[in-house]
């Protein structure tokens, strides 16, 4: 007897796991295709296991720097292997969430192995035939390899590999400058490595606000790490046992090559072919709804490109839920799409960057920006560096933000509710911010744009200055 199901879900990441529960919770029947883990590159690979990681170098860098406020203590001593086994237990804890028999017990079929499109409607696994009227392709992504001359021959570290090394290299170079590349490359040199972090770029992170990507370039150039902008490694060789990488007319000397030179969608032997579904450079094409080629099959997560984040996975992941089970008229909203990169100090950002704003917008721009060194939890916290920026038009709409500071992951979802529901910037400066927090640099910087348009209204100057010359002449 043939099952059918009402959603077959390919792959069991953030957006595979999303549906495939929701699904299940909504008595829809689901069958869970799966390759490897569940969890997918987020748990195992990604957002878990980077943050156990930055979190212990974190400790490390804290200890190393106490006397700042008056607490000596001794160089520590780091075992790098037990740094890792906090890693591997945080990710086998949240494995249990994610578990075969959680989503079993949910009502879920849940299939291990590699699997293929037969057609549009039949997805072959392990010689099973998995019919469906729906599908969901959420195949995510794996590590681009960039084609360095002798990388291969000489090896290299990926995200996929880095969280299971026994022992700390004595040196790391890192190949890129993104998130990922800034978050480890900073974590590896507080526990201990020395750090090279080449960038192609002018600047690092090149998708955010230039001023605020320097401030965390400024932060790791303090603690030590080398940082090579407008660079590129051309060549790797091994020479008396170490890997010397040319880059321009340098040569970095290291024990190990960390990669983080972008992603590449999963969407090899799934047989999309026999199924007409289309597929670009950037993965799987979808419309709006999340459909492919095929109506009845979507993408969602990293294997159909854009926002490249566990939390947008999640996201799409709901609004091919709605249309698949239910009726297809849910658009996916990227309008207010945050992300944070949790260096330290942490950037956050949400929306348009002041150039793309001013390309838009024109004069119709106004810049709010304010000092963590003028907030005073966090002078008392020693990180009175970095900024809030808020890029509004000059009727309050908010536009875009940028922080830059301690813990600006966290702070940036004030603007992320105003932005999501369309409240002007005043919403944020008018509601009272508890003192002394770090919260109050959204309330002082959202104030900014009501000092501009009063430095900028001198009518307004000459009515309150005759309005305060008239009552100081009736006393």
């Amino acid at each position: 007897m043939t099952v059918e199901y009402d959603l077959v879900v390919i792959g069991g990441g953030s957006a595979g796991l999303v549906a495939a529960s929701a699904g299940a919770q909504l008595n829809a029947r689901i069958a869970l295709v799966e390759k490897h883990l569940l969890g997918g590159d987020c748990l195992h690979y990604g957002c878990v296991p980077s943050k156990s990681l930055i979190h212990a170098g974190q400790v490390a860098h804290h200890v190393r720097t106490g006397s700042k406020f008056g607490i000596y203590t001794s160089t520590p001593t780091i075992k790098f292997e037990e740094a890792i086994n906090h890693v591997q237990n945080v990710i086998g804890v949240i494995q249990e969430h994610d578990s075969t028999e959680r989503f079993e017990a949910l009502g879920v079929d849940v299939f291990y192995g590699s699997g293929r499109f037969t057609d549009s409607r039949t997805f072959e696994i392990n010689g099973q035939q998995l019919k469906g009227r729906n599908f969901l392709i959420a195949t995510g992504s794996r590590p681009a390899i960039p084609p360095i001359e002798g990388l291969k021959e000489t090896g290299f570290l990926t995200n996929e590999q880095v969280f299971s090394l026994k022992e700390r290299p004595d040196s790391l170079a890192v190949v890129g400058a993104g998130p990922i590349g800034c978050e480890l490359g900073q974590s590896f040199a507080r526990l201990g490595a020395d750090v090279t972090i080449i960038a192609s770029r002018d600047q690092i992170m090149p998708k955010e606000e230039p001023e605020a990507a320097a401030v965390v370039q400024k932060q790791l150039e303090a603690e030590g790490i080398r940082v090579l902008t407008k660079s590129r490694a051309q060549k790797v060789e091994v020479i008396d046992g170490k890997k010397h990488l040319y880059v321009g007319d340098q040569v970095v000397i290291v024990d190990e090559i960390l990669l983080s030179t972008g992603r590449v969608p999963n969407v090899e032997s799934l047989g999309l072919e026999a199924a007409g579904v289309d597929v670009g450079k950037a993965g799987v094409k979808v419309n709006e709804k999340l459909q492919t080629s095929v109506q009845h099959i979507y993408g969602a997560g990293d294997v159909i490109g854009g926002y490249q984040f566990t939390h947008v996975a999640g996201y799409e992941a709901a609004v091919v839920i709605q249309n698949a089970l239910f009726l297809a008229t849910k658009k996916a909203d990227y309008r207010v799409i945050p992300w944070a990169t949790f260096t330290e100090p942490e950037l956050s950002r949400v929306g348009l960057t002041e150039t793309q704003a001013r390309e838009r917008y024109g004069d119709d721009v106004a810049i709010l920006k304010h000092d963590f060194k003028d907030v005073d939890r966090a002078l008392a916290e020693a990180a009175g560096h970095g900024f809030a920026k808020f890029i509004t038009r000059k009727n309050g709409e908010i536009l875009g933000a940028h922080i830059v500071g301690p813990h600006a992951g966290e702070l940036i979802h004030e603007v992320v509710l105003a932005m999501s529901y369309k409240m002007k910037i005043d919403a944020i400066k008018s509601i009272i911010h508890v003192y002394p927090t770090l919260s109050e640099i959204n309330a002082k910087a959202a104030l900014q744009l009501t000092k501009q348009s009063y430095a900028k209204n001198d009518r307004l100057q000459n009515i309150l200055r005759r309005f305060f010359n008239w009552r100081r002449s009736l006393v």
